[in-house]
């Protein structure tokens, strides 16, 4: 297989500045949803999350956007993992979109703060109980030595926590992305992308179009 000779053509969108209006977050719900009812799309909600630890090394993983709240994207997991420990030592984060079918993407680049104990609860509480036991058994980015010791772990986790009522790990939690810049990518024919890039000023929104 030559990788040089993957290519397709875009062809299915456009971008213009009339229809993307002058908050991104609006126009980023407005795409969410197009992609929500896009059967192709399994988790519109996917994203790639990238961070930098404190020496500088950057990390990049695929999380799940579980809310916007007053405009900030969150996601939740173990403050103890990886992306945990950089976010600690580094509070700034991107984002990635991307839908495949939609021929569009979305980067959003902001500052990191954690949600409060209540939203934390809020959310914890409405997960199914095997992902609730799951928080508590996986000591996530640790050193496994097999599988069978991760099984272990959940099954005693299953049975320090019977019944509904599992309280939220104090090591779990979510984290709130307040984004200065979001741009938007449409593909287009012969490569000439739509690109939108929003950028915060104080209460409002600079847009500007950037070359493909």
């Amino acid at each position: 297989m030559d990788l040089r000779d993957l290519r397709v053509g875009y062809q299915h969108g456009v971008l213009e500045e009339g229809e993307a209006g002058n908050d991104p977050i609006d126009l980023f719900l407005r795409w969410i949803g197009v992609a929500q009812a896009t059967a192709q799309i399994l988790e519109p909600n996917a994203m790639t999350l990238a961070t930098v630890a404190a020496d500088g090394r950057p990390s990049a993983r695929m999380v799940l956007l579980k809310e916007i709240l007053d405009g900030d994207f969150v996601f939740y997991t173990n403050r103890e993992s990886l992306k945990g420990q950089q976010l600690a030592a580094n509070p700034r984060a991107a984002l990635v979109f991307w839908w495949e079918p939609l021929e569009r993407q979305v980067r959003i680049e902001g500052d990191v703060a954690l949600t409060t104990q209540q939203q934390t609860a809020e959310y914890f509480t409405s997960r199914p109980r095997a992902s609730r036991i799951g928080a508590w058994a996986s000591h996530q980015s640790s050193q496994a030595v097999d599988r069978a010791e991760i099984e272990r772990q959940y099954a005693d986790a299953d049975a320090a926590h019977p019944g509904e009522q599992i309280p939220v790990p104090p090591w779990w939690g979510g984290y709130r992305i307040t984004p200065s810049t979001v741009e938007f990518w449409q593909g287009r024919h012969g490569r000439l992308h739509d690109r939108l890039r929003y950028t915060r000023e104080d209460t409002s929104w600079a847009r500007v179009r950037l070359q493909p």
